[in-house]
C-alpha cells in the first residue's frame, strides 16, 4: 500500500509545485522592510503580498509574529509574500498612525488594498493560509448561505461544468484551508462553493449529517444536461484533508464506467492506482445494452468506493465458468481476479463495502448441491417473504451482541433487579421476523451503550420456553420494559432502529410527568426540562389543570400510562395552572401543544374527560398538519377514514406548492379529508402506487384525490392548472357535484398474501408451550387478538401501542414451567431443519 499511496501522492506534489512556482519570492523567510514608503515603491504589479506594520518596540505584536513566520513557506507556495512593515515614531500614515491599524494584517496585490485581517482572526498557520486564499479567490470560490443561492449556481452550471460544495463549522480552520488549497489548483476546472451555514448543509441531505464536522460534495452539473434535473452529488467520505480532496476530484474526474476488451489482469486506472477495488461486470453482446445500464448504475453506487468496468465477453478468451458475471480486481499487487457469481447488483455494493463477502461468496459456491433433483427443489422453494429472504441471505453476517446480556430461567429474575430499568427482547433463534428484530436491537444497543440506568437483555424463546411463557410472551418477537415496583409495559410499534431507541428513552421518564413550577412547564414546552430528553426532538405534549378538574386530571395520567414510551406529555395541576392556561387563550383542563422546541404552542381545550377519548384526541392532534405519507405513518392516517388528497413529487416540493397545499390543510374544508404528499426518491413505493393507479406513471408532480374507504375513485387534478389553493377547491367543488370523471377506479378485493400463513406450532413437541410468530397469528384467532406485524410496519388495526402485562409473581403461579428438557434435543434440530425447508411456503 505505501507504493500504491506515492502513486497518488505524487501528483499532487507535482501540481502544487507547479503552483508555488507562479511567482515565488527570492527570499524563503519573513521579509523585513525599513518603512511604509520603501515598502510601497518595491510593490510589483499582479503580485500579491501580506503586510504587518508594526513599531520595532511592539510587544503585543510578538505572538502574531511568530505564526506569521510559520505560514510564511506556506504562503510562498501561491506566490505570495510575507512583510513586516517597520513605522518610524512620527509616521502618522494610514496604516501606522492608528492604532487599529497597528493591529491589522493587510492584503495587496500590487498596490491595491484587497482584504483587512484582524490579528486575533489570524491565530494560526491554518487560520492565515486559508483567510489569504480565501480572499484572493474571493471572485473564484462562491460563498452561500441559502439552498436557493446553491440551487441557482448548479442551475448555472448544468451541462457546462461541475462543482465542489465544502461545508465547514468555521473558518480559519485546518478543513477550510484544504478546501482554499484545492480551489487553487484545481479553481479553474471545477467551481468551488462555500458555506458555514449548518442549516445549508442538511438541506442539501436526505440524512442527518453531523454538523461538527466539515463535508465536500462533488457536484455532477456537467451531466445534468437538462435544466429540470438535479446535479448528482458524492461526498467526501474520508477527513477533509488536501491529500483526500485531490484523490476525491481524480476519482470523480475518472470515466464512469470503463469499457475494457483486453485481459484483465492487464487493466489498470485511476481507482487502482488509488487503492480502490475494481468492478468489472461481464457482458455479451446480446445483453449490452442491459449490461451497461447496470454497470452505470453499480457506478453511482460505488462511485468512489471502487471503479466499474464493462468487460465483453465476445472480445476476451477467459478461462472462466459461463455462469460467472462479476470479477473483482483489488489494488493488492500479486492478488488473482476473482470471478464469482452474484444475484443482484445489491450484492455486488456488499463485495466492495465488506471484505469478507469474497470468501463467503466462494465458500457458498463450493457448497453448492449439483444434483439437477436438488436444484428443482431449491427452485420450487423460492422465498416470496421479504423478510425472511433478507435474513437468509445475511445469514452467515454475525450480529453485534456484546451489549446485550443474555438472560436464562436462572439469572432472569436476579438481573431485574440489578437495575431500575431492564429492556427485554423474547425471540425464536429460527425465525425470520425475530432475526431481523434483533439486529434492530442491536443497534439500538449500541446508540445507548452507557445509558444510565437501563439494561439490555434478551430470551431465546426456542431454549427457554417456561421463562417465555411465565412472562405471557405469547408471539415473538416481544419487547417488554420492567421497571422496579411496576408492571411491565409491552412495546407493540415499529420495529426500525429509531423507533426502538425513541421508546426506550422516552419510557425513563414518567408520563405524565409531573411539573411542580411556571417555570418547569415552561422549559418542558422548549423542550428543556427534564434533561435526559433534551436532545429528544419531540413534539411536547402539556395538560394543565385546576383543582376542580380532577376528574380530567385522572383520565390524563391514565392516558399517559397508555400512551408511555411514544408521547412526551407533561402535567401541571399548581394554584396558578390558571394563569399558565389564559396565556395560550384557554381556560383549564387543557392541553399546550409544542411543536419546533417551543417555537409555536398551541392551545386545545379538553372538552371530553375518557381515557379513550383522550388517547384519541392526543393522537390525533400529534399528527401533522400536512403530512409527508411514508410507509410507516401511512396507517395513522388511514385510520381517519378520510379520502386522501395526496400530491406525488419525484423530490422534495417547491415552496410555492408547500404554501398552497398548507392553505387547503388549514382551510376550512381540512376536515373532510386529509392533505399531504410523497417523495418518491425517499418512499420508492410511491411509484408502484402510481402504476395502480395508471396504466403509465404521469409527469409528477400530480395531485390526486384518492377515496380509498368509499368506492376507490382516483381523481387527477388538471396538469394545465397550477396547485393553488383556488384552482384546487374549484377542482374539489366538481367532483363533489359529479362533474368529474375518475381516472381509475380501485378493485373491492381485500389485500391478502399470495399464500397462506405457515403454522410454526406444527413443528414444535407438544410440551412446548404455544408460541406464534408475529407474522403467523394462528388458525382461528382473530385480528384483535394477534395483530399482524412486521420489522417494518405498524399493527394493522392501529390500536394501543402499549398494553400493560399481568405481574411476573402473578403468571407464574398461572403457567407451570414445561421444563428445559428438550432444549437442544435431536427432535428439535429436526423440526427445526424441517421448518428451514419448508419456510417458502410462507
Amino acid at each position: 500500500m505505501p507504493a500504491q499511496k506515492d502513486r497518488w501522492v505524487s501528483p499532487l506534489l507535482f501540481l502544487l509545485f507547479c503552483a508555488s512556482s507562479i511567482s515565488r519570492s527570492g527570499s524563503t523567510g519573513l521579509q523585513q522592510e525599513p518603512s511604509p514608503q520603501h515598502y510601497f515603491s518595491g510593490l510589483e504589479a499582479g503580485k500579491a503580498s501580506l503586510a504587518f506594520f508594526t513599531h520595532s518596540v511592539s510587544p503585543g505584536a510578538q505572538p502574531f509574529l511568530e505564526q506569521v513566520e510559520s505560514s510564511v513557506e506556506a504562503l510562498q507556495d501561491y506566490g505570495i509574500s510575507v512583510v513586516k512593515v517597520n513605522c518610524p515614531k512620527e509616521d502618522v500614515s494610514r496604516y501606522c498612525g492608528k492604532e487599529n491599524a497597528l493591529r491589522k494584517a493587510f492584503l495587496f496585490r500590487g498596490n491595491r488594498l484587497i482584504r483587512e485581517f484582524p490579528t486575533d482572526a489570524l491565530f494560526d498557520v491554518n487560520s492565515i493560509v486559508a483567510n489569504v486564499l480565501f480572499a484572493l479567490l474571493f471572485n473564484e470560490v462562491k460563498y452561500v448561505e441559502t439552498l436557493a443561492d446553491l440551487e441557482n449556481i448548479e442551475n448555472v452550471l448544468k451541462g457546462k461544468s461541475n462543482m465542489v460544495f465544502a461545508y465547514v463549522p468555521a473558518t480559519g480552520t485546518a478543513e477550510h484551508r484544504a478546501v482554499m488549497e484545492a480551489a487553487f489548483v484545481y479553481g479553474t476546472i471545477h467551481q468551488f462553493v462555500l458555506t458555514t451555514e449548518a442549516a445549508l448543509l442538511k438541506a442539501t441531505s436526505h440524512d442527518d449529517p453531523d454538523v461538527s464536522s466539515a463535508w465536500l460534495l462533488f457536484c455532477h452539473c456537467q451531466r445534468a444536461t437538462d435544466p429540470g434535473q438535479p446535479c448528482r452529488r458524492t461526498a467526501l467520505a474520508q477527513p477533509l484533508t488536501l491529500l483526500n480532496i485531490h484523490r476525491h476530484l481524480k476519482l470523480m474526474g475518472a470515466p464512469l464506467v470503463t469499457e475494457v476488451a483486453e485481459d484483465p489482469e492487464k487493466i489498470s486506472t485511476v481507482h487502482l492506482q488509488l487503492g480502490l477495488p475494481l468492478v468489472f461486470i461481464l457482458s455479451q453482446k446480446e445483453t449490452y445494452e442491459a449490461d451497461r445500464r447496470t454497470a452505470e448504475f453499480v457506478a453511482w453506487q460505488l462511485l468512489g468506493k471502487a471503479g466499474v468496468a464493462l468487460l465483453s465477453r465476445d472480445l476476451v478468451a477467459l478461462n472462466v465458468l459461463h455462469r460467472s458475471n462479476i470479477a473483482l480486481k483489488t489494488p493488492d499487487e500479486g492478488m488473482p481476479i476473482q470471478y464469482l457469481v452474484l444475484e443482484d447488483t445489491d450484492e455486488v455494493i456488499t463485495l466492495v463495502e465488506d471484505k469478507n463477502k469474497v470468501k463467503q461468496i466462494q465458500e457458498d459456491e463450493q457448497e453448492e448441491e449439483e444434483d439437477e433433483d436438488e436444484k428443482e427443489n431449491n427452485n420450487q422453494d423460492i422465498q416470496d417473504d421479504q423478510v425472511v429472504e433478507a435474513v437468509s441471505r445475511d445469514k452467515k453476517r454475525e450480529l453485534p451482541l456484546e451489549q446485550i446480556l443474555v438472560l436464562t430461567e436462572e439469572n432472569f429474575h436476579s438481573s431485574l433487579s440489578e437495575v431500575a430499568r431492564t429492556v427485554v427482547l423474547f425471540y425464536a433463534s429460527w425465525e425470520a421476523v425475530s432475526l431481523a428484530v434483533l439486529r434492530s436491537y442491536s443497534e439500538v444497543a449500541a446508540q445507548l451503550k452507557g445509558a444510565p440506568g437501563v439494561l439490555l437483555s434478551r430470551v431465546n424463546c426456542w431454549d427457554w420456553p417456561g421463562l417465555c411463557s411465565q412472562e405471557n410472551v405469547t408471539q415473538f418477537p416481544t419487547m417488554k420494559i420492567y421497571k422496579e415496583g411496576q408492571q411491565s409495559v409491552t412495546y407493540d410499534g415499529m420495529w426500525g432502529t429509531e423507533e426502538l431507541s425513541s421508546f426506550i428513552l422516552l419510557s425513563r421518564v414518567s408520563c405524565p410527568l409531573r411539573l411542580a413550577t411556571v417555570d418547569e412547564a415552561e422549559g418542558y414546552l422548549r423542550g428543556e426540562f427534564p434533561s435526559e430528553l433534551s436532545s429528544h426532538h419531540h413534539t411536547s405534549l402539556l395538560g394543565v389543570f385546576s383543582t376542580a378538574t380532577s376528574a380530567a386530571r385522572e383520565a390524563f395520567e391514565e392516558a399517559g400510562n397508555i400512551l408511555s414510551g411514544h408521547v412526551r406529555m407533561g402535567m401541571y395541576f399548581e394554584d396558578d395552572a390558571m394563569a399558565l392556561s389564559r396565556k395560550y387563550s384557554v381556560s383549564p383542563p387543557a392541553l399546550l401543544l409544542a411543536r419546533s422546541g417551543g417555537r409555536s404552542v398551541e392551545g386545545i381545550a379538553l372538552s371530553k374527560h375518557s381515557v379513550q377519548d383522550m388517547v384519541q384526541m392526543i393522537r390525533y392532534e400529534l399528527l401533522d398538519i400536512f403530512p409527508e405519507i411514508t410507509v410507516s405513518n401511512l396507517p395513522q392516517y388511514l385510520q381517519l377514514g378520510k379520502p386522501f388528497l395526496i400530491l406525488f413529487s419525484a423530490g422534495d416540493i417547491s415552496q410555492v406548492e408547500s404554501k398552497e397545499m398548507l392553505k387547503l390543510a388549514e382551510g376550512r374544508p381540512q376536515q373532510a379529508f386529509v392533505a399531504c404528499w410523497l417523495n418518491l426518491k425517499t418512499t420508492p413505493v410511491g411509484h408502484g402506487i402510481l402504476r395502480t393507479y395508471f396504466s403509465t406513471t404521469p409527469s409528477l408532480p400530480v395531485l390526486l384525490w384518492v377515496n380509498i374507504h368509499a368506492g376507490g375513485q382516483v381523481f387527477k387534478f388538471p396538469s394545465e392548472q397550477s396547485i393553488t389553493q383556488i384552482n384546487v377547491l374549484s377542482w374539489l367543488e366538481k367532483l363533489q357535484a359529479g362533474l368529474e370523471i375518475p381516472s381509475s377506479t380501485l378493485s373491492e378485493e381485500d389485500w391478502k398474501p399470495p399464500l397462506p400463513a405457515y403454522d410454526f406450532l406444527q413443528m414444535m413437541e407438544p410440551s412446548v408451550p404455544e408460541l406464534s410468530s408475529h407474522t403467523s397469528p394462528r388458525p382461528g384467532d382473530t385480528a384483535a387478538q394477534h395483530p399482524p406485524k412486521s420489522p417494518g410496519g405498524d399493527t394493522a388495526g392501529g390500536d394501543s401501542a402499549i398494553r400493560e402485562e399481568p405481574s411476573q409473581e402473578s403468571t407464574a403461579e398461572e403457567v407451570g414451567s414445561p421444563g428445559r428438557d428438550l432444549r437442544g434435543t435431536a427432535p428439535r434440530l429436526a423440526a427445526r431443519d424441517k421448518q428451514g425447508k419448508r419456510h417458502g411456503e410462507l
